[in-house]
């Protein structure tokens, strides 16, 4: 079995619930937006990870490429743990994961041109000898992403979204990275632009060899991008699956729920299970299962009191609910 690229180790993360230094003195509340989170992704594969707004997903991303520090738990990439590593040495390693992030518009900086843009890295990590070879690195990496040389010299207000994004993306590629991760990097396009960019993605990871974590709340989009799916639901992971697995089976209720919500040719085929209330506030999340304030499947006071094991069904799905396994402790 190939050994994974990337190891998420037990991550948790909380955060000060006040929003200013001296209101924290007196509030002790933390946002639980991680708690227990461990995935292990194969070099030259994608991970998805799916979830409602406030579960946590973006959060997950910061942290594996090091943006924000866990609390506590990990992760190792390619066998060392980023976080222990010596500044010098971490700095190595930030050349071999990236992250391409939600909105173009606020990820670059409007004072800079594209190549300004994707030169940067280069010339933080050192990549160019001279001007001229950093001049036809950023030329050849703007058209890897898609884009001519034309665009060089243009500032982002002068590109649509997709070019935005095209940019972002070749900044990523600048360094020659092994695993990018990708937080909602359509959610801001049109739906015929995400075509173009997922596309171009997935041209990039076959060339590449490259290891993708993808972020959405959008399971279609996950759907065809994904080898693998995590499901996170209050800083949680319910259900893990490799993607075919998953949406022929789902198993955790929460699951079941997200899949009924996406749109089908035929609306009266069949019936869906609506997902009603609102995600719980992540500073006092509920006891038990997290989920069972909302759960169409909630079973009774098991679910109300006794958190949940992972499970791992007979087809390899990792379950985090009561209907599947021995509860805990029984």
């Amino acid at each position: 079995m190939t050994a994974p690229l990337v190891d998420v180790r037990n991550v948790v993360k909380h955060f000060p619930a006040a929003g200013d230094w001296f209101a924290q003195l007196f509030d002790r509340s933390k946002v639980h937006a991680l708690d227990g989170v461990s995935f292990s992704i194969p070099p030259g594969k994608t991970l998805g990870i799916v979830g409602e707004s406030g579960s946590g997903k973006s959060t997950v991303g910061k942290i594996m490429v090091g943006l924000t520090r866990p609390t506590s738990g990990g992760v190792w990439y390619d066998g060392r743990e980023l976080t222990s590593l010596p500044a010098a040495e971490r700095k190595a390693m930030r050349r071999r994961v990236q992250m391409i992030f939600q909105d173009p518009s606020s990820s670059l900086n409007r004072r800079k041109t594209a190549g300004q843009i994707v030169a940067e890295p280069l010339q933080v990590h050192g990549l160019a000898a001279s001007r001229q070879e950093l001049r036809d690195k950023v030329t050849a990496t703007l058209e890897r992403a898609g884009l001519s040389r034309r665009f060089v010299n243009r500032y982002p207000h002068e590109m649509s979204g997709g070019q935005r994004q095209r940019i972002g993306i070749a900044r990523a590629l600048a360094v020659d990275p092994e695993f990018i991760v990708c937080d909602e990097p359509v959610t801001a396009l049109d739906v015929s632009i995400q075509a173009q960019i997922l596309n171009l993605m997935l041209d990039l990871q076959r060339d590449l060899g490259l290891t993708y974590v993808f972020i959405s709340h959008d399971l279609s989009v996950v759907r065809h991008v994904s080898d693998y799916v995590a499901v996170l639901y209050l800083g949680e992971i319910v259900e893990l699956a490799d993607t075919a697995t998953l949406f022929a089976e789902p198993k955790h209720p929460y699951t079941q729920a997200l899949m009924a919500a996406l749109p089908v040719p035929d609306p009266t085929a069949g019936k869906r299970k609506a997902l009603t209330g609102e995600i719980p506030s992540p500073i006092t999340p509920p006891s038990g299962c997290r989920f069972h304030t909302r759960c169409p499947a909630y079973i009774g006071d098991i679910c109300r009191t006794v958190a949940p094991q992972t499970t791992t069904a007979p087809d390899g799905s990792q379950v985090r609910c009561h209907l599947y396994g021995e509860p805990a402790g029984g």
